[in-house]
């Protein structure tokens, strides 16, 4: 248990920092840097490590019921537009909200989903679990509170408080929840993806591990689909694709490739890491994942000075929100 706690951890620590390279690119805009950020870590990266880690890889999924695909696919590609709403929720209500409002929902919701593929685990592990995900919730409901409070903190203007950026924040707020549920279609394709694929890949002679790069292998195809439709319209819509023409990009692509690399590293040992919780191992993981997460954005936060002009009491609740979170995941871990 221990070592499933600490990967699921460490995965969550990792999919915190993997956008740090994207300060390091020169002359890329937003549609520039994640169009070819996600064409990457959605495609190349997965088929690339699939099939160089993956003994029988063509065996796997040739026989792979069609059902079984269906029903990642399917979720997988929710999983794809609820990371494009929570990206379009940010730039109505800002990343603190933004994050914090759509991470929750995600772990409320998808921490709970897999017991209805798996089933309920003992009554007193349960108990825990639920009590856990909510002590996590609370912190992410404080930590968003803070969130609110610095934004007003900051605000320089009276347009801010207007009637148009109330409409804009209860928008960007419904985009994020949305976005949320729909992101938990990722949790759900792990757990009905990866009893099959767990069995089909040590048929084939692969280690335990390895299960986890087969699991992410439909799922990441799956979701790169709604988000390559999603920035190649942004290229043509923003008028971007001369972005691409610049004397850095070698460079650019370079940390762009890292990042990618990260991102589907972190989803990869999160797989690994349920299946290594056991029974209760995406509910447990699920849960510490994406916890460890925000309490790596937010320390980022803290270290590169982004709440310097937040009041005292916004502090207080960003604090108290963070020790909601590793309070949650530890009676999380005892839970399993």
């Amino acid at each position: 248990m221990t070592e499933g706690v600490l990967l699921a951890v460490a995965a969550g620590i990792m999919l915190g920092l993997y956008a740090l390279p994207e300060k390091f690119t020169k002359g890329f805009r937003y549609e520039n840097t994640w169009s070819v950020f996600f064409l990457l870590t959605m495609f190349v990266v997965p088929i690339v490590a699939s099939m160089l880690l993956i003994q029988g890889f063509g065996e796997i999924f040739g026989t792979m019921p069609a059902e079984l695909w269906i029903k990642m696919g399917l979720a997988s590609f929710l999983w794809g537009i609820g990371v494009m709403m929570w990206s379009r929720a940010i730039n109505y209500i800002g990343l603190s909200l933004g994050f914090s409002i759509f991470i929750g929902t995600v772990i409320l919701i998808g921490s709970l989903l897999p017991f209805l593929v798996d089933g309920l685990p003992d009554t007193d592990s349960l108990v825990l679990i639920v009590s856990g995900i909510l002590v996590v919730l609370l912190g992410i409901i404080l930590k968003g509170r803070a969130g609110l409070l610095r934004e007003k903190d900051e605000r320089s203007s009276k347009a801010d408080q207007s009637q148009k950026g109330k409409a804009n924040m209860s928008t960007g707020i419904l985009i994020a929840v949305v976005g949320g549920l729909l992101a938990t279609g990722f949790s759900y394709a792990n757990a009905v993806g990866r009893p099959y694929l767990h069995e089909a890949s040590q048929a084939q002679g692969n280690a335990d591990w390895v299960t986890a790069v087969a699991v992410m292998f439909p799922i990441f195809i799956s979701g790169g689909v709604v988000m390559t439709a999603y920035f190649a319209y942004q290229l043509t819509q923003k008028k971007a694709w001369e972005g691409f023409k610049t004397s850095a990009f070698a460079s650019n692509f370079l940390w762009i490739l890292l990042m990618a690399v990260f991102h589907y590293a972190a989803s990869a040992l999160f797989a690994f890491a349920a299946f290594k919780l056991g029974d209760s191992g995406n509910t447990v993981g699920y849960a510490i994942y994406n916890t460890a997460c925000v309490v790596t954005a937010i320390v980022s936060g803290i270290i590169t000075k982004e709440w310097i002009s937040a009041s005292p009491k916004a502090k207080r609740l960003l604090y108290a929100g963070v020790a909601c979170m590793v309070l949650g995941i530890l009676v999380i871990a005892a839970g399993n």
